[in-house]
């Protein structure tokens, strides 16, 4: 027995290994797992008594791959080129012993190795989908929660320990490569379909079925350790056909990745160059992708920001000490709007009963048909049955009536983003609550400061910013009022945990962090147009840059005629101190002057159709703005759209409104989409070099304004030659005035 590794030889001679690491819900590969499975698969190979090897799980899952924590500090680690190579190549050599029995081909070829099997009860990713690939049978639970995948892909890097050899082996090439460049995973029955599992059973009988393998196999040899072996179909990387599919897979995967995730064009290159040699030179090809990927910043960046500081704060790292964690039975959600009737459904999935106020019940009860809808369709897809689905819908209880308040743990504002609306909601909210219920709203811009002066306890106000659609979109921006307590954050904190979303915690300012810089894209766009650069060049441009849509399809799904309410809410609000955005002439002529909103009236940047066929590019911006001779070169349009987004990220840390630099990076990636594979503004600037951003930013500024001007702190960062990463450091630098 291990540390990880239960070891049981029943009266067969069959070793039974079982993962199980200590104080953790899921396994996964760690430095001590390597060690110890390394020490169990000798013990097997070595002990003439034991016939075959099985290994499972003692979770309810198998392996979810490896710890990335491991794979920061080994990318974080300064090493040879050599040392780097075997610290890659470790998990592929261990795997590549258990199928081998580390015997040379010839003598493998002849008498084959004791016979190891994989009895998979639950899900199976990355290094644990490896792991059971290096086996040589393989039975899967029957169950609809079985997973088998390789998700690298999705934080930068490709399967490190055969993966990317066994999978087209077993599959064939273009099914391997759609999955392994998507991190899309298989369940039961395509695994089986495919060939990748021989055996299907309960997930109480796994481990039998594969004991009873073993028990009649003597010895066992991979398919592509057999002497004549051929892909599925005989389509080596040099057949034909698989000519054709490297070719038609490249273009498709950067036409997705516009050339910024090195790691599909990784993954594509072992699948070809692994295909045109033997397979122990296939896996060290493999690794040396997989070391120069971990070594690059793509994966470094991904790692830390997608999963390092998310899995934080959804642990609780931003949660004040020293208040016991509470759970929301009741809330309160004034506001049966789009944004209203999201949280009612959300948190109504978690459990809570839900109090759904609007101005009359006929509103009420159309923000809870948005729950209804929800339901309807996961019923029908099987996601969620009837019975789930009407309780659900059970615990939300629509009301005008602001007295069936009276007994929520927790209010949550979301009417009209006008002040007086909200201070009367808030007056009357308060009038019937208990003396302790925390009241928090969710507006996106006005200040939740000035907002808590309509609640006699500022203390325990708060801002709850969600994004639209609430039940797809995974942050929540926590906004702290001057008075808003730690006891207050805690409890908001607990909530957001509760309906299972990624929280950041920032400090007031209009706009907050995620609106504020997300509108510097958007109004980017907008600028461009009224300087007259080519509406298409814009648009593509800031997808190759790396976010999701263009800046005008955004602005249309937002709504022109919100961002010019929000504007003049804004330069009424500021009144002198307003400065005047290049948009604001665009914005103002599309609204005031051409009555185009956006997809809300089907008349924007874009035409909407009335048959639903594809929106297209109004022709008529170009008749109002007209195109300017001299156009700019695709480089300069995405500089200037990744530039403006991270000064004003970094301007928000200067002042204090974001609290940490990895606040800042979780909340543009999952609340505007800034683009994934940077790791987040401030990893974006780290990367870039502090002293070449402020450059860039600084060129930028004197060719077309002020708001490209880089903030005194990253100047001082650059001449101190800082950055906000320090190598190591994962929350990243801490502002000063949190």
């Amino acid at each position: 027995m291990t540390d990880t590794i239960r070891f049981d030889v029943d009266s067969d001679g069959i070793a039974l290994l079982t993962i199980d690491l200590p104080n953790t819900g899921m396994n996964v590969f760690n430095a001590q797992l390597i060690e110890d499975l390394d020490t169990c698969v000798d013990r097997v190979l070595t002990d003439d008594a034991i016939k075959g090897a099985v290994i499972t799980s003692g979770k309810p899952a198998f392996l979810a791959g490896a710890d990335l924590n491991m794979l920061g500090d080994q990318a974080a680690t300064e090493a040879t080129p050599e040392d780097a190579f075997e610290a890659a190549f470790r998990l592929n050599k261990l795997f590549r012993k258990l199928e081998t029995g580390d015997k040379n081909r010839k003598l493998l070829a002849k008498e084959g190795t004791k016979p190891f099997a994989a009895a998979v009860n639950g899900l199976a990713l990355g290094g644990g989908f490896e792991l059971v690939l290096a086996c040589h049978y393989r039975v899967i639970a029957d169950s609809p929660k079985m997973q088998l995948g390789f998700p690298e892909v999705q934080v930068g890097l490709l399967p490190g320990a055969g993966g990317t050899q066994r999978l087209p082996r077993l599959t064939g090439i273009q099914a391997a490569a759609q999955a392994i460049t998507t991190g899309k995973p298989y369940n039961a029955q395509i695994a089986m379909g495919l060939g990748i599992a021989q055996e299907m059973a309960p997930a109480e009988d796994v481990v039998e079925k594969a004991k009873a393998w073993v028990k009649k196999s003597p010895s066992a040899i991979a398919p592509w350790d057999k002497k004549g072996f051929k892909y599925p179909g005989g389509a080596g990387a040099m057949h034909p056909g698989s000519v054709q599919t490297f070719i038609g897979a490249n273009a498709m995967a950067q036409k997705q990745t516009n050339h910024n995730y090195p790691a599909v064009q990784a993954i594509l290159s072992c699948l070809f160059e692994g295909g045109v040699v033997d397979f122990d030179t296939a896996i060290r090809i493999e690794s040396k992708y997989f070391m120069t990927l971990l070594a690059g910043p793509v994966a470094g960046n991904m790692i830390r920001s997608l999963f390092i500081n998310k899995q934080a704060v959804e642990k609780g790292s931003l949660r004040p000490d020293g208040y016991a964690p509470k759970k929301i039975k009741r809330l309160g959600m004034l506001g049966a709007g789009l944004m209203g009737a999201g949280v009612a459904y959300v948190s109504a999935k978690a459990g809570m009963e839900v109090v759904l106020l609007d101005r009359d019940e006929a509103a009420a009860e159309k923000g809870k048909d948005y729950s209804r809808k929800l339901v309807e369709k996961g019923v029908s897809r099987g996601k969620v049955s009837k019975e789930k689905g009407e309780a659900l819908l059970d615990r939300i209880t629509t009301t005008s009536d602001y007295a069936d308040l009276k007994d929520c743990d927790l209010i949550i504002e979301a009417v009209f983003e006008a002040e007086d609306i909200k201070k009367s909601v808030t007056e009357a909210t308060e009038a019937v609550i208990g003396k302790d219920v925390v009241f928090a709203s969710n507006t996106s811009t006005l200040p939740i400061t000035g907002l808590a002066k309509n609640f006699t306890r500022p203390h325990q106000f708060i801002g709850i910013h969600f994004f639209s659609p609430v039940d797809k979109m995974p942050l929540v921006e926590i906004i702290l009022g001057e008075k808003t307590d730690d006891a207050t954050i805690a409890l908001a904190l607990d909530y957001v945990s509760q309906i299972k979303k990624t929280p950041i915690v920032v400090n007031d300012s209009r706009g907050f962090y995620t609106s504020r810089c997300f509108g510097t894209y958007v109004q980017e766009g907008y600028a461009m147009v009224q300087e007259g650069v080519n509406p298409a060049l814009i648009e593509n441009a800031g997808k190759m840059a790396g976010m999701p849509v263009g800046p005008l399809a955004v602005g249309d799904e937002v709504a022109l005629d919100l961002s010019y309410k929000v504007g003049m809410a804004t330069r009424k609000a500021l009144g002198d101190k307003y400065v005047e955005s290049p948009a604001d002439a665009f914005v103002h002529k599309m609204v005031v002057e051409l009555k185009r909103y956006g997809r809300k009236n089907k008349k924007g940047n874009y035409v909407y159709p009335d048959d639903g066929s594809k929106k297209y590019l109004w022709p008529g911006l170009q008749d109002h703005f007209p195109l300017a001779d001299d156009q700019p070169s695709l480089e300069e349009v995405k500089s200037r759209f990744m530039i403006r987004q991270a000064v004003e990220a970094a301007r928000c840390f200067e002042e204090g409104v974001l609290i940490d630099a990895s606040s800042g990076d979780i909340g543009a990636i999952f609340g505007w989409g800034f683009a994934p594979f940077t790791g987040g503004p401030f990893s974006f600037i780290d990367t870039y070099g502090l002293k070449a951003f402020v450059a860039e930013a600084d060129r930028l500024a004197k060719a077309y304004g002020p708001r490209f001007t880089p903030p005194k702190m990253l100047r001082d960062m650059a001449d101190a030659g800082e950055a906000f990463y320090e190598k190591g450091d994962t929350r990243g630098r801490i502002a000063k005035a949190a």
